[in-house]
């Protein structure tokens, strides 16, 4: 399996500089990374915003080794919540925030996790929208899942993401879909051991749909992070079947995967969100893109040989 090894190259240094080199990188990035700057995004923002399109913001960068640079991921989210109060969406436009990049795996990482990401919560709720916090490693998640608590204590609709490969997800989608939360369901993008993750897709299929039956079922708000076609048609059967109605759930998908697909499910009605990211610290968000999916990578290569 690729996954794995495009997983391990993200975490090379040697590796990045060879891809961030080569002349064709830029251009493949852009397919996922559509600018590196708040100027660069806003543009973007109001095209799919217009095109009937919700977004979830994402800054890449989580290669974090300083609390100084972890406090200038913060920054960077308040900057970005300025230019959307500008813009008056609401919650149409939410942010996506990776703890990592606020400190979570510095020494005291998880209060000054809580610490940074708590004046973004506030701002976003200010300004009539929220924040979801993004899963990571598995050994990352009892804090994430602790600061979500906390969060949601003052502000009930911070959101948090799950991944169905894990073997612990069924019963934290029980305890997320009991207390009401917003819940974003995704397979799961980080190499994890056979000890706590299914290593099958066929597996992770399975539980992606025991999963989302129990959000489905639950008082929650669930969020369907998935491109796949069959898991979207389950997903509306799943909702039918449970009574939701078109905006009592939505589903999500990342920019530049199946944008007509996007635009197909919010014409017929759906909430559809698009993970947008951006950024200059692109690297670890782009191999995990090509290791979700082999038709990135495929479209990668083709590239690479293309413009060789």
């Amino acid at each position: 399996m690729l996954g794995p090894v495009i997983l391990a190259a993200s975490r090379s240094d040697r590796m990045r500089r060879l891809i961030s080199a080569a002349p064709v990188t830029k251009q493949v990035v852009d397919r996922f990374i559509p600018g590196e700057t708040v100027d660069d995004i806003v543009p973007i923002i109001r095209e799919l915003t217009d095109r009937g399109l919700e977004l979830t913001m994402d800054v890449v960068g989580e290669d974090i080794t300083t609390p100084e640079q972890a406090e200038a991921a913060r920054d960077a989210y308040l900057l970005l919540i300025d230019r959307l109060k500008e813009l008056d969406l609401g919650t149409r436009a939410e942010m996506s925030v990776k703890l990592s990049m606020f400190g979570q795996a510095l020494e005291g990482g998880h209060d000054l996790a809580l610490a940074n990401v708590r004046p973004v919560v506030e701002a976003a709720a200010a300004i009539g929208t929220t924040v979801t916090l993004d899963a990571e490693d598995h050994t990352t998640l009892d804090s994430m899942f602790a600061i979500h608590e906390e969060l949601r204590k003052d502000f009930p609709q911070t959101g948090c993401v799950i991944q169905a490969y894990l073997f612990r997800t069924e019963a934290d989608a029980r305890r997320l879909a009991d207390s009401g939360s917003r819940v974003r369901l995704v397979k799961g993008a980080y190499k994890e051991p056979a000890e706590v993750a299914y290593q099958q897709k066929h597996e992770i299929d399975k539980a992606y749909v025991r999963i989302l039956k129990v959000l489905m079922e639950g008082e929650g708000y669930p969020m369907i992070g998935s491109h796949d076609p069959r898991l979207i048609s389950i997903a509306q059967e799943l909702a039918h079947r449970a009574g939701r109605k078109l905006d009592e759930y939505e589903f999500q998908m990342l920019y530049g995967i199946r944008s007509d697909e996007h635009l197909r499910l919010a014409a017929e009605g759906h909430r559809m969100r698009v993970y947008t990211a951006y950024g200059t610290d692109w690297y670890g968000y782009f191999m995990r893109r090509l290791a979700e999916k082999p038709a990135n990578l495929r479209f990668f290569v083709r590239s690479m040989i293309s413009k060789g």
